[in-house]
């Protein structure tokens, strides 16, 4: 399944409101932040990533940690409840860790995401 343009998080407004009004799920080589968007729950879900030189290192760190993010989040976008923004910080285990590693804590924190009653 492709990731399409409307799916990116782009406005630094809708970064900020995650990290003020959202809630997180610590998965261990990356945070994921979530929140209910106020429009209609049919619209698919949106994401963006977030890799600081604080936490993860250069650029070219940075760059792998949010490729290897993306590209989980392309797999298991279907176990992703439609309505939601999320936005997923790396830490520099998300360039440590095995690839299947990283899918498994994004599914099981889709799964915990699933059973959370959306208002």
């Amino acid at each position: 399944m492709r990731f399409r343009p409307e799916q990116h998080l782009r406005r630094p407004g809708d970064f900020r409101t995650l990290r003020e009004l959202g809630r997180r799920i610590d998965c261990g080589a990356f945070t994921l932040w979530w929140r209910v968007r106020d429009e209609a729950a049919a619209t698919p879900a949106r994401v963006g990533f977030v890799a600081s030189s604080a936490q993860v290192g250069g650029a070219v760190a940075r760059a792998r940690a949010k490729r290897r993010l993306r590209e989980v989040f392309r797999q298991q976008q279907a176990q992703v409840p439609a309505g939601l923004d999320l936005m997923l910080v790396a830490r520099a285990a998300a360039n440590r860790w095995e690839f299947p590693e990283l899918t498994e804590k994004f599914a099981t924190a889709c799964r915990r995401l699933s059973v959370i009653p959306h208002a």
